[in-house]
């Protein structure tokens, strides 16, 4: 709680998946993929509850074992490859507060992004609170400059995505940042199906070391490499 509001880390996770099957419970260094959010989001010292809302039996009771709460099961028509976030978290906030659960700040963590730290939870509420709670998401920095990013047209010519010169040492391009999708907050009472979390609006940069994305094995291997790293 932070000067009487009360914070709520929600972590969605459906059970169906087409690159790694079942992947927000497969196994990331002997521990499942989501076991890594609730973990460290259950450290903060800012969150009052660490909610899961899910639509699979089998991620919630793993949820539960790591500390999680899963008060209510996500309806299967909420879990399809078209559900937007929005739904499932308008879905999330609603069934909470029928059963008496009523919060101020949401902070929503995917458990595909299992290298974020408590660290990097708290410091980003720190940050949505000194810009006055204005919607929050985390960001890092590009690995792709877009300054040398080309599309082809029709007449198979390169064409610039910025219009400035490319032609400039790497050490003098301007920074540039992607959504990483580790970690949004917003107000409660500010969420509506317009909601969009990826354009909120104030940035928390996280370092790229903690913002690997797990789509398919490849990134599955490299996220193990790192966290065998950080334990040596």
């Amino acid at each position: 709680m932070i000067d009487g509001l009360k914070v709520l880390a929600l972590i969605p996770a459906r059970g169906g998946s087409k690159g790694i099957k079942n992947k927000n419970i497969v196994l990331l260094n002997g521990k499942p993929l989501i076991s890594y959010s609730i973990c460290e989001a259950l450290k903060s010292k800012y969150i009052d509850d660490v909610v899961v809302t899910t639509d699979s039996e089998d991620i919630a009771g793993i949820s539960r074992l790591y500390g999680a709460k899963v008060p209510f099961m996500r309806p299967h028509s909420l879990g399809g490859d078209k559900t937007t976030t929005i739904e499932v978290v308008l879905h999330a906030i609603t069934a909470l507060r029928s059963i008496g659960n009523k919060y101020d700040i949401m902070i929503l963590l995917q458990p595909t992004q299992p290298l974020r730290t408590y660290k990097d939870i708290d410091a980003s509420i720190d940050k949505f609170l000194e810009d006055k709670m204005k919607p929050l998401a985390s960001i890092s920095e590009v690995d792709d400059h877009p300054i040398l990013v080309r599309s082809i047209d029709e007449k198979g010519e390169m064409k610039r995505l910025l219009d400035v010169c490319s032609t400039c040492r790497r050490q003098d391009m301007p920074k540039y940042y992607r959504i990483n999708g580790c970690i949004y907050i917003n107000r409660v009472s500010e969420l509506n199906e317009n909601t969009s979390f990826n354009d909120n609006i104030i940035p928390y940069i996280m370092e790229k070391e903690n913002s690997v994305d797990i789509d398919d094995i490849n990134d599955l291997l490299f996220a193990e490499s790192l966290l065998k790293n950080r334990s040596m």
